[in-house]
């Protein structure tokens, strides 16, 4: 089980990470530095290495962590929960049917349907986005946000891993290359949808039987893969706020259900249950 301890310093350890290594990429880009989407060379892959530990830093810090206080055995045993996949076909259905509705909404709303990328990329780009998203709940939802419930239940844990999360996200507006390098200029809407994709991510946690990550990391993967195709159809506020709102009322529906389905209590706003 989490506790206070590993939570703090599974945090304190990626934000060194994170902030290090992004703040020095920051600091490259008037040199020449930039992410590269698509590598073509070794130069290329070369300048991406970095801004992978960055991306990764959650995960570096949940095996360094988990290690260190003896809450795994090794290596193996951390791989083994992350990308445990022996899961029922529903729960595969659950991932792919948030992410269809989040897409569908966001469609219907802003009615903007041109694609930015052709859809076969979104298969090219699954192994790369494993590494470059997915990975992170190897952090997130193996420590942090499961410890946070045990505290303060669903919604408040979800609330406050979103804006632990939304902090450790800063830095990407400013590396160079990166999608969303601009700057905060949407840096509003993306905040929107870290917190209802973190309610998300806590009801696929929860039905999935508490303790396998996999799931969670499938989810960010798929839908980093999917965002370069329907990204210029989702930059509307109107559409932000009604297909993030319904993510967060099926999350919450669907924890309500299985609770009841399964004669679990369901801890929603609750400080201090242990």
């Amino acid at each position: 089980m989490t506790d206070k301890k590993t939570i703090v310093q599974f945090t304190v350890l990626t934000f060194c990470i994170a902030y290090l290594v992004s703040g020095t990429l920051i600091a490259l880009g008037p040199f020449g530095y930039s992410v590269h989407n698509w590598v073509y060379s070794l130069q290329q892959l070369a300048m991406n290495v970095p801004f992978a530990i960055y991306i990764l830093s959650p995960a570096i810090a949940s095996y360094i962590v988990l290690k260190k206080n003896n809450k795994i055995a090794g290596f193996k045993e951390w791989l083994k929960t992350v990308f445990y996949a022996k899961n029922k076909l529903s729960l595969y259905l659950f991932v792919v049917g948030g992410l269809t509705l989040y897409f569908l909404i966001h469609l219907a709303v802003s009615g903007r349907f041109e694609m930015g990328l052709p859809f076969y990329t979104f298969f090219l780009s699954l192994p790369g986005n494993l590494i470059i998203g997915g990975l992170e709940e190897a952090g997130w939802m193996y420590i942090l946000q499961p410890g946070l419930y045990k505290k303060y239940g669903f919604v408040l844990s979800s609330i406050f891993a979103a804006f632990i999360w939304t902090l450790w996200h800063i830095p990407l507006f400013f590396i160079p290359g990166t999608n969303h390098g601009e700057g905060l200029i949407n840096f509003g809407m993306f905040a929107v949808q870290l917190l209802s994709f973190r309610f998300f991510n806590g009801a696929i946690y929860t039905i999935s039987g508490k303790g396998r990550v996999f799931m969670c990391v499938l989810f960010h993967t798929m839908f980093n893969a999917a965002s370069p195709i329907f990204g210029g159809m989702t930059k509307t506020w109107a559409g932000t706020i009604a297909a993030n709102a319904a993510i967060i009322l099926v999350s919450i529906a669907t924890v309500v259900i299985y609770g009841k389905m399964n004669r679990q209590t369901v801890y929603w706003i609750t400080i201090g249950k242990e």
